[in-house]
C-alpha cells in the first residue's frame, strides 16, 4: 500500500486538494487491497482549514504527525500559497520532503516549496499565469512553461488547478500500468494526455498597458490595427524613434523583437475568432494579417501545439 499525504491551509484551492486525491481514490477501486493508496490530509494544528471557495477541511493530522514512509507529498495551491503566510508550513516542508520517497506541487503551491528550497537545481512548472513569476523569485530552478506536469527525479510539479488531475493520472500509470490509470480517466470524463499541453490556454502576450509611453503606444497600434502590414521601420515611425533605438528599447522592454510581438499579437488574435466565430480560417487569416489559411496553419501549429480546427474544436464557443 502507498501513502499519499496531502498539505491543507488556509485559502487552499478546493479542486487543487480534491482532484488528484479522487484520481487515486477512484485507482482503489481497481487495485488489490494490497495495492490500494492512503490518502491522508494535513494542516498546521490538524483541524478544519477554509478553502478559498468558502468549504471546510477537516486534516486528519497535525503536521508533526505524518507518518514515516510516506511515498507522496503533495502541495497544493491556491490564494494562501502566496500570500506570504503559512510560516509553520514553509518551516516544516524541507523535513518533511527529504521523509517521503516523492513529493510534489499542485499549481502555486510550487511557491511553497520554492520558499522552502526544495525546488533548487530541479525542473519544475507551475500554472501558466504564474510562469515568470515562479522563474524570477527562484532563478536555481528551471521552469518549463509547455508542460502540464514535470517529473524531475523525486519532484513532481503541475500546472493550474484541472492539471493536478493530470498529474495524478501520470504518477498512476507509474505506480501501476496505463491501463488503471486509463480507467481511471474515463470515470473522471478526462484525457490521458492533453494536446498541446498548457500553450493553449496562455495567451501569448499580456495585455497592454496603456500608459502613453512610446513602446506602450506601438503596442497598443499593433493590437487595434492587427490586419495592417508593419515593419520596424513603420514601428519606429510611430514612437518617433530610429528604426535601430526602437528595436533596443522594444526588447529590452518586452524580451520580444517588435517583429516576435506582431507575430504572437497576430495568433492571439486569431485565436479569439477561432474562440468566438465560425467565420472561414481565410477569412481570420486575413483579419489578423496572417494572408493566408496555410500561414495561419503553419504558424499555429508552430507556436501553439495544435492546428487552428483542433484549437477551434477544444475552445470555440459555438
Amino acid at each position: 500500500m502507498k501513502t499519499v499525504a496531502m498539505v491543507l491551509y488556509r485559502d487552499v484551492l478546493m479542486l487543487d486538494v480534491a482532484g488528484p486525491l479522487e484520481v487515486f481514490s477512484i485507482a482503489n477501486r481497481y487495485l488489490p487491497e494490497d495495492q490500494r493508496y492512503r490518502l491522508l490530509t494535513l494542516s498546521e494544528d490538524g483541524e478544519m482549514i477554509r478553502a478559498s471557495c468558502g468549504l471546510g477541511l477537516q486534516a486528519d493530522l497535525r503536521l508533526e504527525q505524518m507518518p514515516a514512509g510516506v511515498d507522496l507529498l503533495l502541495v497544493p495551491g491556491g490564494p494562501g500559497a502566496y500570500s506570504g503566510e503559512n510560516h509553520a508550513l514553509r518551516a516544516w516542508l524541507p523535513a518533511a520532503a527529504r521523509r517521503a520517497k516523492r513529493y510534489g506541487a499542485i499549481c502555486t503551491g510550487a511557491f511553497l516549496l520554492g520558499e522552502a528550497g526544495l525546488l533548487d537545481g530541479y525542473r519544475c512548472t507551475t500554472h501558466w499565469n504564474y510562469l515568470e513569476r515562479l522563474a524570477s523569485r527562484f532563478p536555481a530552478t528551471r521552469v518549463e512553461p509547455e508542460q502540464v506536469y514535470v517529473i524531475d527525479r523525486n519532484l513532481i510539479s503541475s500546472g493550474g488547478i484541472t492539471a493536478g488531475i493530470d498529474m495524478a493520472l501520470a504518477v498512476l500509470a507509474e505506480d501501476h500500468d496505463k491501463e488503471v490509470a486509463l480507467e481511471v480517466a474515463k470515470v473522471l470524463l478526462v484525457v490521458m494526455k492533453r494536446q498541446g499541453g498548457q500553450t493553449p490556454y496562455a495567451p501569448l502576450l499580456a495585455a497592454v498597458v496603456r500608459d502613453g509611453s512610446a513602446i506602450a503606444r506601438v503596442q497598443a497600434y499593433v493590437v487595434d490595427h492587427i490586419e495592417e502590414a508593419f515593419t520596424v521601420g513603420r514601428m519606429a515611425e510611430l514612437a518617433a524613434m530610429s528604426p535601430r533605438n526602437f528595436s533596443r528599447a522594444f526588447q529590452r522592454e518586452l524580451k520580444l523583437t517588435p517583429m516576435q510581438y506582431v507575430q504572437n499579437a497576430r495568433i492571439d488574435h486569431a485565436r479569439k475568432l477561432l474562440e468566438s466565430s465560425d467565420l472561414p480560417l481565410k477569412v481570420i487569416a486575413c483579419r489578423s494579417g496572417l494572408g493566408s489559411a496555410r500561414h495561419l496553419r503553419t504558424l499555429f501549429s508552430e507556436r501553439i501545439g495544435m492546428t487552428p480546427s483542433q484549437y477551434r474544436l477544444q475552445f470555440g464557443c459555438g
